[in-house]
């Protein structure tokens, strides 16, 4: 990461979303969330397994599998 305004990430092996504000990526690592403003993908390889992203950026986290699930749960039993 280059001054919280360029990412380059390796090991990605598909763009699940993204928005200007939230990208989900997953990683040979997991899932990985990058939060932030004003992001957008400056280079993209899949081939490669990289990801270049421009933006300011405040947040990154890997998502636990576990934790991932029992989120869905929660909000599936209030919107039923």
């Amino acid at each position: 990461m280059l001054n919280r305004k360029l990412m380059e990430i390796s090991g990605v092996l598909n763009v699940e979303s993204f928005d200007s504000e939230e990208f989900l990526l997953e990683t040979e690592c997991g899932f990985l969330m990058i939060r932030g403003q004003n992001l957008h993908i400056k280079n993209l390889n899949l081939e490669q397994g990289l990801v270049a992203i421009e933006g300011l950026v405040s947040e990154t986290a890997y998502i636990d599998g576990n934790a991932q699930s029992k989120t869905k749960g929660i909000f599936g039993k209030l919107f039923k």
